[in-house]
């Protein structure tokens, strides 16, 4: 479930929003307020996707209210700045807001902004990687993964951060489900190829960044290391000697 918050004195403009978001029942409206404390304390208590704020008189100084939000919220919210100046589009974009509606609003701006961050969502989701143990559930982000190494009937995931996390089921299982960024070069171990720092063909090893560890590959897995290697050059590079 998504959440959204309006900062807003002008009822009409709150009332267009909440209208628009009716078509989106996946969007749980957690209020409206055009006082700091109450407006910030919401902000800080929930765990808000979208903030509506209107940037003309509705706060003292919406751009440090905004700037206190970044600071010390947990999750960082999509912040929509909303105004009758188009001058203030400037401000928003400096100071690095989601997005901005000129006022006076209408109904397709306000569905697009939302469009956009259910799309944003949506990929982020199955960038998601779900680890279920009864009734554990554990959630890895994909791009965090550095590689996957097999352990008997198990797998272990290095993450970022020199964090393992270990699931019990064969590595065969996440192979089949894994973002294509994600091959596998031998038998006990995938790796995730956007970390990956060198592949050294002389000892059948490569590195990833982050990580210490010596990977090996195999000849079975040869084509894979190619894909890899094909990837990575595409990039400037220059001979060593």
């Amino acid at each position: 479930m998504n959440n959204y918050f309006i900062i807003e004195k002008e009822c009409s403009s709150v009332k267009q929003i909440m209208d628009v978001f009716k078509s989106y029942p996946d969007f749980l409206f957690k209020g409206v307020s055009s006082d700091y404390n109450t407006a910030m304390n919401t902000i800080l208590k929930e765990t808000l996707d979208i903030i509506f704020v209107c940037v003309d008189n509705t706060l003292s100084n919406p751009f440090q209210f905004i700037n206190e939000v970044f600071q010390f919220s947990e999750k960082t919210p999509r912040i929509v700045a909303i105004s009758y100046s188009k001058s203030k589009a400037y401000d928003a974009i400096k100071g690095g807001l989601y997005d901005f509606i000129l006022k006076p609003l209408t109904e397709l701006e306000i569905r697009k902004t939302i469009l956009k961050a259910k799309k944003e969502r949506q990929t982020q989701i199955k960038n998601t990687i779900c680890l279920k143990s009864y009734r554990d559930y554990q959630y890895l982000n994909a791009d965090e993964i550095l590689f996957l190494k097999a352990d008997n009937n198990a797998t272990d995931f290095y993450m970022k951060g020199e964090k393992t996390i270990s699931a019990y089921k064969t590595l065969k299982t996440f192979e089949d489900v894994l973002p294509n960024n994600f091959l596998r070069i031998h038998k006990s171990y995938i790796i995730n190829a956007n970390h990956v720092s060198r592949i050294n063909y002389g000892k059948y090893i490569c590195n990833i960044n982050e990580h210490s560890l010596n990977i090996p590959f195999t000849k079975t897995y040869i084509e894979n290391i190619e894909e890899i290697n094909k990837k990575l050059s595409s990039s400037i590079s220059f001979p060593l000697n």
